[in-house]
């Protein structure tokens, strides 16, 4: 009897491989076993689907050139005179709709600014002070306008309010469309983007205010 649960047991070891070898690792996944990779296309570009062979090499360079240098520097002097624009809205301004527009672009680009200047210094680029010179920057106003509009009040700092900043505004668009153009950082590319997306918006806006 005894013989007969020994044989028992060494054919249940045999079958079920009681051995000291360890089993095989499950093979490790490749690049054909990840889900579908989408590359962003260029502005005006749909995304495409890469190629198991082409996703390893696919992250842009994180590369900036001397025009995303020059559209940071440039658009943290912009943002700058925006809001002080808006900040006269408070105690000038007769129009709700003025007031809440300039207390939009306070709220919007007053980040923005501490967004792009974080990027500059992360680069080791110089952050332009506040009486950086801003001769042929698009849309700016003139020192002579800016007098004019801290002496309005009421409806006539409504309307030449709307008329700077959409100026104001539309030289943003400009300079973001260039450096779409001729930049190569993708953070200053998202950032150009959003910035026409959110001051075209605010454009069709001062149309109805008129």
């Amino acid at each position: 009897m005894r013989s007969a649960l020994i044989v028992g047991a060494c054919a249940f070891l045999l079958v079920t491989g009681c051995t000291d070898t360890p089993a095989a690792a499950p093979p490790a996944p490749t690049v054909t076993d990840t889900a579908p990779v989408l590359a962003p296309g260029k502005p005006g570009e749909e995304a495409r689907t890469l190629a198991p062979s082409e996703a390893a090499t696919a992250v842009p360079p994180q590369r900036a050139n001397a025009a995303d240098v020059r559209f940071m520097q440039n658009m943290i002097v912009h943002h700058r005179q925006a809001l002080d624009m808006s900040l006269l809205a408070g105690s000038r301004a007769e129009s709700d709709a003025v007031k809440r527009l300039a207390a939009r672009i306070n709220d919007v680009q007053g980040p923005e600014i501490a967004m792009m200047t974080d990027w500059l210094r992360a680069q080791g680029q110089q952050v332009p002070d506040h009486h950086a010179a801003h001769q042929g920057m698009p849309g700016m106003a003139t020192p002579e306008q800016m007098e004019a509009l801290k002496a309005a009040k009421g409806a006539a700092f409504d309307r030449l309010f709307v008329q700077l900043m959409t100026a104001h505004h539309q030289g943003a668009l400009t300079m973001s469309a260039e450096v779409l153009t001729k930049g190569s950082h993708q953070r200053v590319q998202e950032i150009a983007e959003d910035i026409s997306v959110s001051q075209s918006a605010e454009i069709r806006r001062m149309s109805a205010i008129r």
